[in-house]
């Protein structure tokens, strides 16, 4: 599961916003033991939704690729983003 963060500071004179930061964390289910277990896979629904579905895909792909437990002819996600 991927959780994104946007960081924004507010001027308390102006009380304009700006946005400061952002960020992703991922967090992975695990049972009793610490190993990694699955989980129901969510729908998305929204066009955001779908969007942030389809890159959260293709990071965990690139991080499979890059630790060796992917082949990177097996990331058909990511090698879409070329085709």
């Amino acid at each position: 599961m991927e959780i994104f963060i946007d960081i924004w500071v507010e001027d308390r004179e102006s009380g304009n916003k700006t946005k400061a930061n952002e960020a992703i964390y991922t967090f992975v289910a695990v049972d009793d033991t610490g190993r990694p277990v699955e989980v129901p896979q969510i729908i998305p629904e929204t066009e955001l939704e779908k969007q942030r579905f389809d890159a959260a895909l293709r990071r965990k792909q690139l991080s499979l690729v890059l630790a060796g437990k992917m082949k990177p002819e097996d990331a058909t996600e990511l090698k879409a983003l070329f085709m």
